[in-house]
């Protein structure tokens, strides 16, 4: 078991990875405050771990279930809206704790119910994929997508607790658990140049979901992320790195729709773009570009722009993305292997280049 702080003063909290801890409540207790809670999962995720995880929580004298709807088209604020349902229906209060168990959509709905609901009442992460448990539970972002822009709507709103039970990703599909390895290979790429090597030469390993590589993978990418948002917590400056790709990616989940293309599979080939575009402009070389490349092809995840999407179907949507200021396109690009930068003065004529280089009409 790994078990760490993400270090935020009073917002501090631990994120604990491990095997088998659903069916224990040790963990889960010491960060439950009151007698009310409230689990959030969807329809594939109950049928395989909700009741292993209410088995510890019987003593409790109120344990309510919000079942959604599964997949990234569901996140919406009328899909939070029946979390709210639920929780003013059962009459809980503000010492009622709200538990997300699920990926990222259900960890970002929940986290945003609970930044909501009376003002902000408690809440913990447990993911149970690959993507959730590298990235998205860890941090305090929470939200909901619009059908113009990729989670613009949300708060920053930290968690008491992540826990993640290894045990999960033995019922991921494979789609889903290639989408997470894009998140992995992002940590290397932007803050971490020895773990990039690291997956490189376990890449096999991880595919194959071996628990150590896998326990230890999860453990790294964590640990960096747990870093920067201890950094800076509201993205006022260097969290930005952490979006390496996502300005294209949120692109392609926008234009595409929601759910076409997983979060994952639209941040693999975000990634390939964002390199490119660093290439370009002469900060990295190609064969930085073509190791990452290696990578992903060996994931299975996409390293090309959708066939259907043209240069201006990305422009446009990247001018909806959170880190436009005052008309301004950031991005994140790479100085080096291992070393993230944001840019917003970006020759568009160059972006225009890297997009058509990856496959943009």
């Amino acid at each position: 078991m790994h078990c760490f702080n993400v270090e935020l003063g009073e917002r501090s909290y631990p994120i604990v990875i491990g095997s088998k801890l659903l069916a224990d409540s040790q963990y889960l207790l010491p960060y439950l405050r009151g007698r009310q809670i409230c689990v959030v999962t969807n329809e594939t995720v109950a049928p395989l771990y909700l009741s292993r995880l209410l088995d510890g929580l019987s003593d409790f004298d109120k344990v309510d279930v919000v079942e959604l709807p599964d997949g990234e088209a569901f996140k919406t604020l009328d899909t939070v809206n029946r979390i709210f349902d639920a929780l003013l229906e059962q009459r809980h209060n503000r010492t009622t704790t709200l538990i997300a168990l699920g990926g990222g959509v259900v960890g970002d709905m929940c986290g945003f119910a609970a930044a909501c609901y009376q003002r902000g009442v408690d809440f913990i992460q447990v993911p149970t994929t690959l993507l959730a448990q590298v990235d998205s539970s860890v941090g305090g972002k929470t939200g909901v997508n619009h059908p113009l822009g990729k989670n613009m709507i949300g708060a920053f709103y930290q968690p008491r607790l992540v826990l993640a039970d290894m045990d999960t990703l033995t019922t991921l599909p494979d789609r889903e658990f290639s989408a997470g390895i894009a998140e992995v290979i992002k940590y290397g790429l932007i803050c971490d140049a020895p773990f990039f090597h690291w997956i490189e030469t376990n890449i096999d390993a991880l595919l194959s979901r071996d628990p150590k590589a896998l326990a230890y993978a999860v453990d790294r990418c964590c640990r960096d992320k747990a870093e920067v948002v201890a950094s800076d917590e509201r993205e006022a400056g260097r969290r930005a790195i952490l979006n390496f790709g996502h300005t294209f990616g949120h692109a392609i989940e926008t234009v595409q729709g929601y759910g076409r293309w997983l979060h994952g599979e639209a941040v693999a080939a975000g990634m390939v773009m964002a390199l490119e575009l660093s290439h370009l402009l002469g900060d990295v070389d190609g064969e930085l570009v073509q190791r990452v490349r290696q990578l992903l092809q060996k994931a299975q995840l996409p390293q090309q722009s959708p066939a259907d999407m043209s240069v201006d179907d990305f422009l446009q949507a990247m001018q909806l993305d959170k880190k436009v200021l005052d008309g301004k396109l950031r991005l994140v690009l790479l100085r080096s292997l291992g070393d993230a930068k944001v840019v917003d003065d970006t020759p568009q004529e160059k972006v225009i280049d890297a997009l058509r280089n990856c496959g943009a009409r």
